[in-house]
């Protein structure tokens, strides 16, 4: 038998590993949460394996991506793909799980899959020298520019706190499902960038939200259409001069992955991947108490996978 076939094999038979995820050098991942054998889960943590193999593995634990998208629906995936650099740079979200997350899409149903980011570097070079472009285009995607304002369209954010209003890519407002899929890496104004940060690129203006407390204008943002699905990508993680990185010695290889869909569950468990407790990542504590979602892992229905 395979490794693939092993593997899905193994989770088909609810096998998972005992113990804490854990790193050299960083805390251990969920240290203090029970294993919840055969019931639905709140939040997936798998690795060891490829960005492709590890998403078919996490996917089955939320119920498949038929959970999330049905036939005939138009889907936004909204990964990271702000900067000019190449994959193994860890600056953006991995092109290859971008790739396996459209196809499970389509064969979920989907009529049409939309990717785009609002990009920092020039959007042309950062979609094609990420590999997002062409992985979008070899899964039967298609992939659309966020760089012109007349895409936006103002919202209110009823709920927020500073942020009370601003413009969305008019994709983020016509989908039926929105997945968010960032990279986790450091950042020097946010502390991390994972879920609830990767949202700064669905709107036009992002330096409001740095001229006006940048933390609490990522929690409020999430408050104004929550995604339907988050993966975080955390095979390559940048653990210092984020969020572009100067070269791959910023990075370390975890070969990880999580996905859920409770944004703030997710955040959490990022901050636990990348060595930082949830409460110490200023907008995870923020959305926890306005509750946008649980930080509190230990709560929570986790089922870890080691490839």
């Amino acid at each position: 038998m395979d490794r693939r076939n092993f593997i899905k094999k193994s989770i088909q038979a609810g096998v998972i590993t005992s113990g804490a995820l854990s790193f050299s050098g960083f805390s251990n991942l969920f240290a203090s949460t029970n294993l919840h054998i055969n019931q639905s889960y709140d939040l997936a943590a798998i690795r060891g394996g490829e960005p492709d193999v590890m998403f078919d593995a996490a996917i089955k634990s939320l119920g498949g991506m038929k959970a999330f998208v049905k036939k005939g629906q138009k889907v936004v995936v909204k990964p990271n793909i702000g900067w000019d650099v190449s994959p193994e740079r860890g600056g953006n979200t991995n092109p290859i799980l971008v790739k396996r997350i459209i196809q499970h899409c389509f064969e979920a149903g989907a009529k049409d899959v939309y990717v785009f980011d609002n990009t920092c570097d020039n959007w042309k070079r950062c979609y094609s020298n990420s590999g997002i472009e062409k992985a979008v285009k070899d899964a039967g995607g298609k992939i659309v520019s966020g760089a012109s304002e007349s895409y936006y369209q103002k919202v209110e954010v009823s709920k927020g706190k500073r942020l009370t209003s601003t413009t969305v890519h008019e994709l983020i407002i016509d989908s039926d499902v929105f997945i968010n899929v960032p990279v986790l890496k450091h950042h020097s104004s946010a502390s991390i960038t994972s879920a609830m940060k990767n949202l700064m690129g669905v709107v036009w203006d992002r330096g409001y939200w740095h001229r006006n407390d940048l933390h609490q204008c990522i929690a409020d943002f999430a408050t104004f259409r929550k995604p339907d699905l988050n993966i975080v990508d955390a095979y390559y993680v940048m653990k210092k001069n984020g969020p572009r990185g100067v070269s791959k010695d910023d990075l370390i290889t975890m070969k990880s992955l999580l996905i859920s869909t409770d944004i703030v569950a997710i955040d959490a468990a990022a901050a636990k991947l990348f060595g930082s407790e949830p409460d110490s990542i200023k907008h995870i504590k923020i959305a926890h108490e306005m509750k946008i979602g649980n930080m509190n892992l230990d709560k929570l229905s986790i089922n870890r996978i080691v490839m």
